[in-house]
This record gives C-alpha cells, sequence and structure tokens, in this order.
C-alpha cells in the first residue's frame, strides 16, 4: 500500500498525488495541467479530473491573480477590529462592509473583536475618512481599532505536508491511466 493522505473535514480522501498537485498549483496557479502531469508522473487527463475533484469538493477555490495594492496607488493597508452593539447584528454589518470597496477581506472571529476586516486606502488621510464616512454610519458597530500594517513580512497557503492516508493499490493503478 501507498500512504495517502488523512480524510479532510468534508469527508473525502485525498492522496500523496493531491497532495503534490496541491504543491505545485499553490506555488504556481498558472503551472499549465501538463508541466503538473509531467511532474507527477500521471497524464494530462488524470490531472485534470484530480483538479476537477478539488474544486467540485471545495478544497481549491479557484485561482486569482493577485494585485499589488501599493502599484495602483493603494500606499495603506490596515487591519480593523470591529465592535458591535449587539452581536445578532453580525450579518447586517458584514453587508454593509461588503458595500465598501476598500474593505477587501472580512473574518468573523473570537477574543476581542466580533468582526476584523482588512483595508486597502490611497492613504492615512484616506483611511481617516473610510472610518469616519464609511464605518461610523454603520449603526450596528459600537467601536473600531485600527492596526497599519508597514509591510506584509509574508503571506502563504496552509501547510501541505504531513497529510498521512492509505489509498488501496487499485486506486494506484487507476491514476497512471
Amino acid at each position: 500500500m501507498t500512504k495517502i493522505l488523512k480524510t479532510n473535514t468534508m469527508g473525502q480522501q485525498l492522496d500523496k498525488l493531491d497532495e503534490k498537485i496541491l504543491q505545485l498549483i499553490s506555488s504556481n496557479a498558472r503551472i499549465p495541467f501538463l508541466e503538473v502531469a509531467r511532474e507527477c508522473n500521471v497524464s494530462g487527463a488524470a490531472i485534470h479530473q484530480r483538479i476537477q475533484k478539488l474544486m467540485n469538493t471545495g478544497v481549491i477555490k479557484g485561482s486569482e491573480f493577485v494585485i499589488d495594492a501599493g502599484k495602483i496607488g493603494y500606499q495603506t493597508c490596515a487591519y480593523i477590529g470591529i465592535f458591535l452593539k449587539e452581536a445578532d447584528e453580525y450579518k447586517n454589518v458584514v453587508k454593509a462592509l461588503l458595500a465598501i470597496p476598500e474593505v477587501v477581506e472580512c473574518h468573523y472571529t473570537t477574543g476581542k473583536y466580533a468582526l476584523f476586516i482588512k483595508v486597502y486606502a490611497k492613504n492615512n488621510l484616506h483611511l481617516l475618512s473610510i472610518i469616519h464616512q464609511k464605518f461610523q454610519k454603520i449603526n450596528s458597530i459600537a467601536s473600531t481599532e485600527t492596526l497599519i500594517s508597514f509591510d506584509e513580512a509574508f503571506k502563504r497557503q496552509p501547510p501541505l505536508t504531513d497529510l498521512d492516508v492509505e489509498i488501496p493499490k487499485s486506486s494506484e493503478e487507476d491514476l497512471k491511466s
């Protein structure tokens, strides 16, 4: 038997081929399927099927081009913790935040804040105007705490290494076709 990956939270099993595919495409989302196939020693059709399966099961959520915010004029990146007046207002606040284009991420969290968001602004003055003219108009927000990011030290995908599970040999044969 060959080692495979642990069953994920959706109940599906990920094997070593899935792990290798995820490692390759997470380091370069534009890598051609045929190059992934060569690296994995399987056919291009097998890679296409595996990637489709990973997308259909939600393991892969898609691919994207990453825009350098600073190069298009957004010099300030801030993380803002949001305190809500009432916890049950969460959905309304998220809906209101979604309408503010400078808010690029929103997380429902435990701990000090109810929500934690990431905002891009052209500069600190623009950030201040977003806080005063947009956030303060959302009635359910009690207060905010702003943290300005000087630089992104690093950003990466989740670790794709210790995903141990067993695959029956019959599945190995299917991979080679």
